[in-house]
């Protein structure tokens, strides 16, 4: 029985040693697949992230008054006209980046979204004080007029989106 004992007990150990040295090899080539994995994605996926937030800037920088106007407005143009076009515009814009949600946090796409809904909310009310049939550029006036008088949402979006991406480059 001792000799049996004698026999066994190193190769049990042995057995052990080894099993415990296998399992940490397999777990280590593991954590290294996966870390290759991640970083073969992050090369993939942070361009596209960088883009989203590219694009959203721009788009915000589309629907800011001063550069939505010019582009908008036309001569001749009465104030029912600018407002339809306006809204229009500013929805197709959104509409058309509404995509980039899925590469940006929900704190960058909610305060993307507040400036465009807040964009909305202006360009509704100071229609409403404008007859339709004034010319478009009383409608230009006040609304760039609000816009220095209120706290414009677009450049807080626009920091927001510059910071979070700042983490990605």
């Amino acid at each position: 029985m001792l000799e049996i004992l004698q026999l066994t007990i190193p190769g049990v150990i042995v057995f052990f040693t080894a099993f415990y040295l296998i399992k940490m090899f397999m777990k280590n080539e593991s954590d290294k697949r996966s870390d290759e994995l991640r970083a073969h994605n992050q090369k993939i996926t942070t361009p596209i992230k960088v883009q989203a937030y590219e694009r959203l800037v721009l788009f915000l920088e589309r629907i800011n008054p001063e550069s939505l106007l010019l582009r908008t407005q036309t001569p001749n143009m009465q104030a029912g006209q600018l407002h339809n076009d306006l809204l229009v515009t500013v929805r197709a814009e959104f509409e058309h980046n509404l995509s980039q949600q899925i590469y940006v946090s929900p704190q960058c796409w909610l305060a993307v979204k507040r400036a465009k809904e807040t964009l909305i909310t202006i360009i509704n009310e100071e229609a409403e004080k404008i007859a339709a049939s004034a010319p478009a550029h009383t409608l230009s006036a006040a609304i760039l007029t609000r816009m220095i008088t209120q706290k414009n949402p677009i450049p807080i979006a626009i920091d927001a989106l510059k910071i979070e991406a700042q983490g990605f480059i």
